[in-house]
């Protein structure tokens, strides 16, 4: 594992875990040139995925995309690194249990506003309000007002 400081190619395992509910191994090394300390993880390597776009273009899945998404939506609002983390495992792990080489973009942004919506209702409409396109006020007025009905319904 080349050292990110010194680019050296030796280091050794200090410490090493199952991080991401199993799907990852966080290692911690340090570099035996340097000595300074730097974290790998290692992962299975999974069948390429590729996510089918509104307009039929189909490009490789990218996690970091969900990421990028839900730190957009959850912007001041009391999330963790490791929530938005772990709402990204939840969605990657629940598309590749399809079993399906082609995923449509629609399912992954369905799937990210069913987690926001029962942790964050302020992040899901930012989220629905991206994802969605709302047009005009009404058809958010109606998403708002949906949101309400299902709130007043659990309690």
């Amino acid at each position: 594992m080349r050292c990110p400081f010194c680019h050296d190619l030796e280091s050794k395992v200090i410490d090493s875990r199952s991080s991401e509910e199993g799907v990852a191994i966080r290692r911690r090394r340090e570099c035996l040139a340097c000595e300074r300390r730097f974290t790998t993880y290692e992962r299975i390597e999974e069948e390429p995925l590729f996510i089918i776009k509104k307009d039929g273009r189909r490009e490789p899945f990218k996690r970091e995309k969900i990421i990028a998404g839900l730190r957009k939506a959850c912007e001041k609002r009391p999330f963790s690194f490791e929530t938005i983390d772990s709402i990204a495992d939840e969605v990657e792990q629940e598309i590749r249990k399809r079993n399906e080489n082609e995923i449509p973009s629609a399912l992954i942004g369905e799937l990210i506003m069913e987690r926001l919506k029962n942790i964050d209702q302020v992040a899901y409409v930012r989220f629905a309000s991206v994802y969605r396109q709302f047009k005009d006020l009404d058809i958010f007025m109606r998403e708002l007002q949906h949101l309400l009905g299902t709130k007043n319904k659990q309690e």
